[in-house]
């Protein structure tokens, strides 16, 4: 590029009007010039050649992405991952936020990941390693999407729960139980004092536990869990399966009792999600399978917050994510970033809930409550209720009781000497503190 081609991809915040654009953070690591590559970057994702040969024209006025802000700074060791077949020369590292009209893809979630995260990033000129790092919708692109049609409200006036984080579980065994078995263990949790039990991410329409077996059991299950504790209770039915089969497994589990739905965003796709949101009457909630492997490298992919966001604008009302601690192999700042995207103001798009999840149980509810700063969470054990030596209905109550204690201001320990759910988890699972 010239020093004038160079130039049309940049621009002043003030000279634009942000209702006409998005806004991407990328970090980037670049051989050569990082005001080219920065250059080369919004030219790849949106009109790449600008003109006709032999034409006097430009289409970069209205065409194409224009980098707003760039920080750079030398890499004298190179790039920070090896990677094969990079561009040689002098390295830097850079922050760049880049303007992209969002008139080239319009409110259509399949082009707007084609053009911010497609082709023209991950192959552009000089730049081997790159990653997304958030992504900023104007009210004008938000106003074409309905986001979460129950959220944190909704999901809250439906069971009836305020002032307190959501208590979900985890059915166990995750996989192998035929329907009437799976359903007392879901039946037992609410008793506890389970909010929502849940199919596990990977069990699917199988014929040793079909959806419609399964759903019916829970349903019946769920009512007389209600019946019994005077609460409602949701049943959280998994119906991850291709696209043209949402609408019918939608319509299949909550006729037989199923009322909200598990979907593994990332592998059906967002635009799938889209499609079921319009025809749902129940809250839908994001699985995480397959995010990691955008998002678990700090220097390539995608930020994890940038797919919650996507997540919330195609119509979840609940985004399970990875959680806090090592077994989750995520930073708790990324964690944080993911509550936030849930949580924060996105134009009219509802707040969804943030559920960040793994190997919890009593002990650690206090830490996930005070890292994400609020009862705005759902907090989502396995075998910390399932797994419980008092069965799943001790292992909820241990939960219940863990946040009677620390609503209080009751060291656990010391609640646990008059709760013996509580006490026995601390016992059990006091190791993994």
């Amino acid at each position: 590029m010239t020093p004038g081609d160079i130039a049309g991809f940049y621009a002043k915040r003030g000279d634009l009007n942000p209702e006409d654009y998005i806004e991407l953070d990328f970090t980037f690591e670049c051989a050569g010039d990082p005001r080219e590559a920065a250059a080369h970057l919004c030219s790849e994702q949106s009109t790449a050649q600008w003109r006709r040969v032999g034409v006097d024209e430009d289409f970069r006025p209205r065409f194409a992405a224009k980098v707003l802000d760039l920080e750079s700074e030398p890499r004298p060791s190179g790039f920070s991952i090896p990677v094969e077949c990079a561009v040689q020369g002098p390295v830097h590292a850079v922050r760049a936020t880049i303007a992209h009209p969002h008139g080239n893809f319009g409110p259509r979630i399949p082009n707007l990941l084609s053009a911010v995260c497609g082709e023209g990033v991950f192959f552009s000129p000089g730049i081997p390693l790159i990653r997304l790092q958030d992504i900023r919708f104007p009210d004008s692109y938000l106003a074409a999407f309905e986001g979460p049609r129950f959220g944190v409200a909704g999901l809250r006036e439906r069971l009836q729960a305020f002032g307190r984080p959501i208590f979900f579980g985890v059915i166990k065994p995750n996989i192998g139980l035929p329907a009437e078995p799976f359903a007392e263990l879901g039946y037992q949790s609410w008793l506890g004092g389970l909010d929502i039990a849940k199919d596990d991410e990977m069990l699917a329409d199988v014929d040793w536990c079909p959806l419609s077996e399964r759903a019916a059991a829970l349903g019946e299950a769920r009512l007389r869990a209600e019946r019994e504790t005077g609460v409602p209770k949701i049943y959280l039915a998994n119906i991850t399966d291709e696209v043209d089969r949402l609408a019918e497994l939608h319509d299949l589990a909550v006729a037989k009792g199923a009322n909200a739905l598990l979907i593994n965003a990332m592998p059906v796709g967002l635009s799938g999600v889209r499609m079921l949101r319009k025809h749902a009457t129940v809250p839908l909630i994001a699985h995480f399978p397959f995010i990691a492997a955008f998002s678990r490298l700090s220097g390539y992919g995608i930020h994890s917050r940038v797919l919650t966001r996507l997540q919330r604008l195609a119509g979840f009302d609940t985004v399970i994510m990875p959680g806090f601690g090592s077994r989750m192999m995520t930073p708790e700042h990324e964690v944080l970033d993911c509550v936030r995207a849930c949580l924060e103001p996105m134009g009219h798009i509802k707040p969804c809930l943030p559920v960040p999840g793994g190997s919890d149980w009593a002990g650690t509810l206090e830490g996930v409550y005070r890292k994400v700063g609020s009862v705005d969470f759902g907090f989502v054990p396995g075998r910390g209720v399932f797994g419980h030596p008092m069965g799943p209905r001790g292992g909820a109550a241990s939960i219940r009781q863990a946040w009677d204690a620390i609503s209080q201001g009751i060291p656990l320990a010391q609640h646990a000497l008059a709760h013996a759910e509580l006490h026995a988890a601390l016992e059990a699972f006091g190791r993994r503190a």
